[in-house]
């Protein structure tokens, strides 16, 4: 019998003051049984970085020509497609034809360095395309705010990100890359 995806509910806070974005959004992720909450809560961070109306999660992993997270027109036409840690560049040249905006955010720090600088100089021509690495500053882990039921605040500010429930605090510095 199959594993079934795991429910969790989100209600999330976001300052961000970079883009003058000040909203609450109450979210349900499905959690794919082959996920793990660090990668998880990755994704609630990158809605939270590109928060928007129309923004939404997709079927992420079991589904091989969808994004983890994507913003559709009224028209039915991709205008942000995100992907999440080292997806190939057959993957990412996809992407960037189907799409208007394409943000790929790494945050396994070793492996995204090994992935950069094996396929970094290929992204070149890639227009539309965006990497934002993610780096956890104080050593506390992002799947530390894992649960079933999620009250988060997320404040966003330069380079940095703040994520807090009422007892954990974590704060992350974004590099664009590309």
């Amino acid at each position: 019998m199959a594993l079934k995806a795991t429910i969790f509910k989100a209600d999330l806070q976001i300052s961000d003051i970079n883009r003058n974005h000040y909203q609450q959004y109450l979210l349900t992720l499905a959690r794919h049984p082959s996920e793990t909450d660090e990668r998880m809560m990755i994704r609630l961070l990158a809605f939270a970085l590109n928060a928007d109306e129309r923004l939404a999660f997709t079927k992420g992993l079991s589904t091989d020509d969808e994004p983890d997270l994507w913003k559709k027109s009224l028209s039915d036409e991709i205008e942000l497609w995100i992907e999440l840690g080292q997806p190939d560049e057959k993957r990412i040249r996809r992407a960037c034809g189907r799409a208007k905006e394409v943000i790929v955010y790494p945050y396994s720090e070793r492996s995204s360095i090994i992935w950069w600088q094996q396929f970094g100089a290929d992204f070149n021509r890639f227009n539309n395309l965006s990497v934002v690495k993610l780096m956890s500053t104080d050593g506390v882990p992002i799947d530390n705010l894992s649960q079933r039921n999620m009250n988060l605040t997320c404040t966003v500010q330069d380079n940095q990100i703040w994520l807090s429930d009422s007892e954990h605090n974590v704060t992350i510095l974004t590099e664009r890359l590309y």
